[in-house]
């Protein structure tokens, strides 16, 4: 059978690249032919389809015997329907302050989901048991929400990692108190390509009970998945991700994307090479006179400080993310298809722009 014609046209110039986000990249090849490989035929609805069921033994030989996965449509619906699951109506969540689910997800866990963040100031995005316990107290207290839950970052909002051992401590730490652990994992690839260790390692292993599995900025079309561990931490996944508006009805192409990145070693061959990337990038923007690294590059992004009359005339050149504008930060990130080249032009564009400065 012939290819069927189509009317659409390219509507961007394929060749402009940016470092605002990984989400701006396209889709990784193998994951487009995976989609394609999954359109044939009809396949039952609402996650009932094959890909779906062979996406939990994929995600079992990552995250333990336990675990079963619930794709979801995005980043926030994965937050946002994992927290729902391990809290009560009157439940709150301690996060660091620089977390996506307390800065970038516009309100969605306290206005979708019904619960209290309990924000921890920190140095590098990373809580500890001793920042854990500024917020963890007054579970009598019924003038208070009441911590249930600790939500962690890895790789964290400002590009750092938490170790296994970092990790291990948080879960024993909440478990004591009676709370659960939550990870957040839009770029876990990243953290665990860059720790050199499985992803087991940082979450199963040391006590996580329920995450948040990202797809979209490791090379995905679209689609996460919230993945349970420890199912006595749980309560009706099934129903809240329903009444959240995250269940997909042609679930098979959320599954077939996270089952082609899974399935092999596709998710790690591209944070391995964003987070290279990336880590170029950053030796050349320290090589630039005024250039200025703000936290240690772990993963694929890299945060600086410039001028800010230099942001905004990169800003027209290549697309970035200001992060923390008063103060003049700003953020890059690398992704699965960035380029030497891109980065090499980068690096060029701001050599240009401090030199006018």
């Amino acid at each position: 059978m012939n290819p069927p014609k189509t009317d659409a046209r390219r509507h961007h110039d394929p060749e402009v690249r940016g470092f605002a986000s990984d989400n701006y990249a396209g889709v990784h090849p193998e994951v487009l032919a995976a989609l394609a490989l999954a359109n044939g035929g009809h396949q039952v609805a609402y996650g009932g389809d094959d890909y779906t069921d062979h996406l939990q033994r994929i995600v079992r030989s990552h995250f333990g015997a336990t675990a079963e996965a619930f794709p979801v449509f995005n980043g926030t619906g994965a937050n946002v329907v994992a927290l729902q699951a391990v809290t009560d109506r009157w439940g709150a969540v301690i996060c660091a302050e620089s977390a996506h689910i307390h800065v970038d997800e516009g309100g969605a866990p306290e206005r979708m989901g019904g619960l209290k963040l309990l924000t921890v100031p920190t140095p590098d995005g990373k809580l500890t048991p001793e920042l854990i316990d500024r917020q963890a107290y007054g579970w009598e207290d019924e003038h208070r929400a009441m911590p249930q839950v600790v939500s962690i970052t890895q790789s964290t909002e400002l590009g750092t990692l938490y170790t296994p051992e970092e990790i291990r401590a948080i879960c024993e730490h909440a478990h004591a108190r009676g709370m659960k652990v939550h990870l957040d994992g839009s770029r876990i690839a990243n953290a665990a390509a860059s720790l050199d260790v499985p992803m087991r390692a940082f979450t199963n292993a040391v006590g996580v009970d329920i995450l948040s599995l990202g797809g979209t900025k490791n090379g995905a079309l679209f689609g996460e998945a919230v993945v349970v561990i420890n199912h006595d931490a749980v309560r009706h996944m099934k129903h809240i991700r329903k009444m959240s508006m995250q269940l997909a009805s042609k679930m098979r192409f959320v599954s077939v994307q996270l089952e082609a990145l899974l399935a092999k070693d596709l998710w790690l061959r591209n944070a391995r090479h964003a987070n290279e990337m990336a880590q170029r990038l950053a030796e050349g923007v320290r090589a630039v006179h005024g250039g200025e690294i703000l936290y240690p590059v772990q993963a694929n992004g890299v945060f600086a400080k410039l001028p800010h009359e230099v942001s905004e005339r990169l800003q027209r050149r290549f697309r970035v993310y200001f992060w923390g504008e008063a103060a003049g930060g700003v953020r890059w990130v690398c992704s699965f298809d960035t380029t030497e080249d891109d980065g090499d032009a980068f690096v060029a564009a701001l050599e240009e722009e401090m030199a006018r400065a």
